[in-house]
Formats: structure tokens, C-alpha cells, sequence
């Protein structure tokens, strides 16, 4: 039988901080593969995901397919919206959900797990990060200081992140982030600059899968999901819109459920996508192939309801 198999490898996925997103989901469908999984969780949201860890709340979705739990090897403070410690400003660092974190800049996770697990420790790299402080303005009323933060934390920062963790990857590695259909046309309620961070961050994985690929013969996808109503999507607040927008006219009707794309990430970084880089996938219920609405009527009375 054909499967995935990812025993032996260590994965790292940036941007955790509950179990309702795709970040989660990705984790676990590695885990299910047989990957051990380290993941990266924003400082001011860590305390209330370590909490709910203890507490079992999260026990229900943390239950693998064979009915053991899932274990996280490590969970590492990130914010990934800072290179190295210095580059943190020092009233961020003085914050009480910050200053006890020690080293929570990609630098500082790079750096622990070289502290955790020694040189070579890595095979397979998730970035799951994406953050617009302007995302619900339109573009014409985004500034810069909030244009440039949605490219750093967004695009820039999966660069970042191959930077300082590829010392740290074995042989044949697989980088991996998210994207979504606004990079290629108008999705008129992502603004603040958001768009335009998601092209960046394809046309950047494009090259990073050359040089990578060149250097050390890593991959590098992206994932291009749907909609799907995550915690942090949902505080977008036109999500519910999009999703059933998507129902109205996509091929396969049926709301995405963030399984499907962890299942997606799972194959991307097996050896069974050895010849994929470069690439990237939609998981989107093959919306991304429609050129006109499926449904005329229907996307009017939604529109009417909206």
C-alpha cells in the first residue's frame, strides 16, 4: 500500500496557537504520518495555549486516528515579526506575556533548537503566519508603517525563517507556507496591504525552491486553501461571506474543513512529492478554476444578504 511515511522526521510548524486553524491541522496530519512536531506560538497568545494544553481542553482534537494523543515535542515563543532578539523594541520585550519568554524572535528558535536537538535536526519546516494590523481597511486607506507590517509578518518572515533554520535541515528537506486567492485577483475585503504581502510571499517561494533546491536540494510549496473560519480569520470578519460564496460556486460545494489541507501539507512534505517544488496547490474546493460564478442567482441573494 501506498502511504506517507514521515517517521524519523522532525517537523517545525510556525504559527500555533489553538486547534482551529491550519496550522494545527498540519501539525497533527504530520504527526499522523509519524513525524515528531515542534511548533512556534505568538508570546501573547502562548500562556492561554499552554493552559488549555494542561488543562485538556484541546484532548478531543488532539486524538490521533489510532487513538493515542498527540504529543508536541516542543512548543517554542515566536513572533515571528523579528529576526533576532535586538530587532524586538524594547517596550515589546518589557511586556509581561513577552519578558519571561527568553528568546522568542526566529533567531531565538533556531537557536533553541540547535540547544534541544543539536546541528541537523530538522527535515521539514510549516509556515502558517500571516498578519495585516490594516487587513479590514481598504487599500487606499492602508498606510505604509501598516502596508510594510503585513509584508514582514506575512511574506518576509518565511524568509527569515529559511534563513536561519535551513543550517539546521537534513537532507532533502521540505519548506512549506500558505497562501490564498487574493494574490492573484481582487478579494475586495482583504486590504491592508494583505494581497499584495500573499503575492510576495508565492513569487518568494518561487525562488527560494531555486536556490534551495540548487544548494542543499530542499522543496518548497505553498498551500493556496479556501476559507475557512479560524479564530484569527473569523476576526477578519467577511469570512462567513466567503465561505459560502465558495459553496455557491465552487465544484465541490462542501465547506473545506482543515483536514483536507493538513492532508495536503502531509504529501507536500513526504517523499512522495519528492519531484514537487516550486509549486502551488489549491486546496480550495477547485474554486480557483472557476472564470465566471456558477451560480448567477444565487451569488445575488447572497450579495442582497450580505
Amino acid at each position: 500500500m501506498l502511504s506517507i511515511d514521515l517517521s524519523g522526521k522532525r517537523a517545525f510548524v510556525a504559527g500555533v496557537a489553538d486547534d482551529g486553524g491550519f496550522g494545527f491541522a498540519i501539525a497533527k496530519a504530520l504527526a499522523e504520518a509519524g513525524a515528531s512536531v515542534c511548533v512556534g506560538t505568538w508570546p501573547p497568545a502562548l500562556g492561554i495555549f499552554e493552559t488549555l494544553l494542561r488543562r485538556g481542553k484541546l484532548d478531543a482534537s488532539l486524538q490521533m486516528s489510532d487513538g493515542s494523543k498527540l504529543e508536541l515535542e516542543r512548543i517554542y515563543p515566536l513572533d515571528a515579526e523579528y529576526d533576532t532578539l535586538a530587532d524586538a523594541p524594547d517596550e515589546i520585550r518589557a511586556q509581561k506575556r513577552y519578558r519571561d519568554r527568553g528568546d522568542f524572535s526566529i533567531e531565538g528558535v533556531a537557536n533553541r533548537f540547535r540547544d534541544d536537538f543539536g546541528e541537523a535536526c530538522l527535515d521539514i519546516v510549516v509556515h502558517s503566519l500571516a498578519n495585516g494590523p490594516e487587513v479590514t481597511k481598504p487599500l487606499m486607506e492602508t498606510s505604509r508603517a501598516g502596508y510594510l507590517a503585513a509584508h514582514g509578518a506575512s511574506a518576509y518572515s518565511m524568509i527569515s525563517l529559511a534563513q536561519r533554520l535551513q543550517p539546521l535541515m537534513r537532507d532533502n528537506g521540505a519548506l512549506l507556507g500558505l497562501t490564498y486567492l487574493a494574490s492573484q485577483g481582487v478579494v475586495s475585503d482583504y486590504g491592508g496591504g494583505m494581497a499584495s504581502a500573499k503575492a510576495a510571499l508565492e513569487a518568494d517561494a518561487r525562488m527560494l525552491a531555486f536556490e534551495m533546491g540548487r544548494k542543499w536540494g530542499h522543496r518548497v510549496n505553498l498551500i493556496s486553501a479556501g476559507p475557512f473560519a479560524s479564530r484569527a480569520a473569523t476576526a477578519i470578519g467577511f469570512i462567513h461571506k466567503m465561505i459560502e460564496y465558495y459553496a455557491i460556486n465552487a465544484p465541490l460545494p462542501d465547506a473545506l474543513r482543515a483536514q483536507e489541507v493538513g492532508h495536503a501539507a502531509a504529501f507536500l512534505c513526504s517523499p512522495l512529492a519528492s519531484g514537487i517544488t516550486g509549486t502551488v496547490l489549491y486546496v480550495d474546493k477547485g474554486y480557483h478554476a472557476m472564470a465566471v460564478p456558477a451560480d448567477v442567482e444565487g451569488l445575488i441573494d447572497t450579495l442582497k444578504g450580505s
